[in-house]
């Protein structure tokens, strides 16, 4: 089964690179490698990886940068690799979005034996949702480009997650706590009003002459809910 899953190694050390490439490829994945985080997304999307292996440290876009654009696309399971050891690091990449953390100089078996584990979880399946499109709005996930009507919308990037967590989740009711979770990874160390206040800046992006018009209701007592027009 091995042979059929492909691993996306993200660093910008060569030396690691190839030290995980032959760790893995021995054990019998197929490796991808990228020296930058913008090349990692590109490989995400020609070749879709069924486990990510992220350096934090990374010049540009670093490793919780590249992180968040991963978690806007797929749920691919994600191993971060980084030379800082401290508890607070650890907490910042799990509550991010990474699904493991492996401090540097990392034993070979021990991280072979995280990656298995990972891959166990999630059986090697994975999705990248490349973009959605309904009668109201158009979204281009890789360039985090949004259209209303044939309308360039401009977004901030907790914009656009909430708005991508509310087109992944149509016609449901998403309440304040599962907006904080998935749009601030964090439902209790983030205010509530902090989701009317973002819900209320949303909706004057999408339309600024008639916010009320925007499809994303308010259910009283419960939460909001986006309307879809049609399917995607």
């Amino acid at each position: 089964m091995n042979a059929r899953l492909r691993i996306l190694v993200i660093d910008d050390d060569a030396d690691i690179r190839l030290l995980l490439r032959e760790l893995l490829e021995r054990a019998g994945y197929t490796v991808d490698e990228a020296a930058d985080g913008k090349t990692g997304l590109r490989h995400l999307f020609s070749n879709a990886p069924s486990l990510v292996i992220l350096d934090v440290t990374m010049p540009d876009m670093d490793g919780y940068q590249t992180l968040e654009r991963i978690r806007d696309l797929s749920d691919v399971p994600v191993l971060m690799l980084t030379a800082r050891t401290q508890e607070l690091e650890k907490v910042r990449g799990l509550s991010a979005g990474a699904d493991d953390y492996v401090a540097k100089p990392f034993g070979r078996q021990e991280l072979l034996a995280r990656v298995q584990a990972l891959l166990r979880r999630t059986g090697g399946k994975t999705e990248v949702i490349e973009a959605y499109s309904d009668d109201f709005v158009e979204i281009d996930y890789a360039q985090r480009h949004v259209r209303v009507q044939s309308r360039d919308v401009q977004l901030t990037p907790l914009e656009f997650k909430l708005l991508a967590a509310f087109v992944q989740n149509p016609n449901q009711v998403l309440s304040r706590d599962q907006l904080l979770d998935l749009v601030w990874g964090d439902p209790y160390g983030v205010s509530g009003d902090q989701v009317k206040l973002y819900v209320g800046y949303l909706r004057r992006k999408l339309v600024p002459d008639a916010p009320e018009t925007a499809p994303i209701e308010t259910v009283r007592g419960f939460g909001y809910r986006y309307r879809r027009t049609a399917p995607s």
